[in-house]
């Protein structure tokens, strides 16, 4: 038999697929022995810091990656931060191949005028901050203002939206991390504004997360009907079958009778952003319309008009992902998910992609390396290396803390935190 040792760097939904499609791939002729590398000490990545805390649903697909966890040949290699604590280089020489699945974590630049001023936050780094992420917790977020204007016609902007308008105390049984909770309690901003530079035929929502708007008891959500019976027009008679769904989606809530809430969530389209004014923090943004010029005051900013990836040690950034072919790099490295595609599809878009380049990648594969254990060098460096079981201790004690407070989990937001209640068992 024919034991690979494949290395895959970043254990969010994009890794946890690529380890899935290469256990499914196993057989009496061949086996693959799997170390997922994170630089956190939990896993599960956006899943974990990047799904609204309102949609538990979504988070549930952790269940598929616990699943893929308990298999023998899996091995979690967490708080091990791949390109610092171990070169890229060291693993693909260790490795029958190397899988680089971390993501597109940084937030695009709008590149106007006012972008730097303070409380101009980008979207990437706001949903870190709700969601607990450590690297994020001391974010700072003035939510003192009246009015918010999300950039951005995707689904991100719509959770950064809905996680601004609604009231925090639809949130206390989510697991929104402790310290935004009580930043959202304080909020007096009750006016949001989603802003589109297209009109509403080109946004990137998608028509099951507009359905559910409505169903916000404490927010009106508004949407001038003119908005979509132009873009109906715009579209003729046949459009794309997404396009009619969200059409329809957002008709239904531009024709839905008020609650006479004083928390509103807006949608606005056709407004281009020019720049973002204020003199040390943010007062307004300048939009251009099909009527002219018009100033929107405001007092916080969340861009979120996509993501790019990271620098990388071995990496080079081309397009909003690392330049691949197909999902091959060069030798025996490969990229899945975000790092592969950019910042495309949902979380179960991942599946068949990395599906997909792992059948490359077997069929690519050459004689079984030697096998040498990277866990002794990760030792002698002083890492501490945090493995499964490492984690289940943890996700353990963040749902027994969460329980008491009736909520799905409260999670840790501190590094050394963590590790601390590690070296208590």
């Amino acid at each position: 038999m024919r034991a690979y040792r494949i290395a895959i760097v970043g254990a969010g939904p994009a890794g946890y697929f690529a380890a899935q499609a290469l256990q499914n791939r196993q057989s009496t002729e061949v086996s693959f022995a799997i170390d997922m590398f994170e630089k956190l000490p939990t896993p599960w990545g956006l899943v974990r810091s990047g799904v609204a805390p309102d949609h538990p649903k979504i988070k549930s697909v952790s269940k598929v990656f616990e699943k893929i966890a308990s298999d023998a040949g899996f091995r979690l290699l967490a708080n091990v931060n791949v390109g610092v604590d171990i070169s890229l280089d060291e693993l693909k020489s260790l490795y029958d191949a190397t899988v680089v699945a971390i993501g597109a974590p940084k937030g695009k630049a709008l590149g106007i005028p006012g972008e730097g001023l303070k409380n101009v936050i980008s979207s990437a780094d706001f949903v870190y901050w709700y969601n607990g992420h450590p690297e994020y917790v001391d974010l700072e977020v003035d939510l003192s203002g009246s009015q918010a204007i999300v950039i951005g016609a995707g689904n991100v902007a719509m959770d950064v939206g809905r996680m601004l308008a609604i009231d925090p105390q639809e949130l206390v049984t989510t697991d929104t991390a402790e310290h935004a909770l009580q930043t959202l309690h304080d909020s007096k901003i009750r006016d949001v504004y989603i802003t589109a530079r297209r009109g509403a035929e080109s946004a990137a929502f998608t028509a099951p997360e507009l359905r559910e708007l409505p169903d916000i008891e404490s927010v009106d959500v508004i949407i001038d009907e003119r908005d979509i019976d132009g873009a109906i027009r715009r579209v003729g008679n046949e459009p794309e079958k997404s396009v009619k769904s969200n059409l329809e989606a957002m008709h239904s809530i531009a024709l839905a009778p008020r609650k006479n809430q004083s928390r509103r969530l807006h949608f606005i389209f056709r407004h281009r952003p020019l720049s973002i004014n204020g003199g040390s923090e943010v007062e307004s943004v300048t939009f251009e319309t099909p009527q002219g010029k018009i100033d929107v005051p405001c007092n916080l900013v969340v861009t979120a008009i996509g993501y790019l990836p990271s620098e990388f040690p071995g990496l080079l950034r081309k397009d909003g992902h690392y330049e691949n072919q197909h999902g091959w790099v060069a030798d025996n490295l490969y990229v899945v998910g975000w790092a592969k595609r950019g910042p495309q599809g949902v979380i179960g878009t991942n599946k068949s992609d990395a599906a997909a380049v792992m059948e490359t990648m077997v069929s690519r594969l050459k004689e079984v390396k030697p096998g040498i254990d990277v866990l002794p060098m990760l030792q002698e460096r002083k890492i501490q290396v945090v493995s499964q079981r490492d984690w289940n201790f943890i996700n353990n004690e963040e749902i027994r803390r969460g329980v008491e407070q009736g909520k799905p989990r409260e999670k840790f937001t501190s590094v050394a935190e963590m590790l601390d209640l590690l070296a208590q068992y």
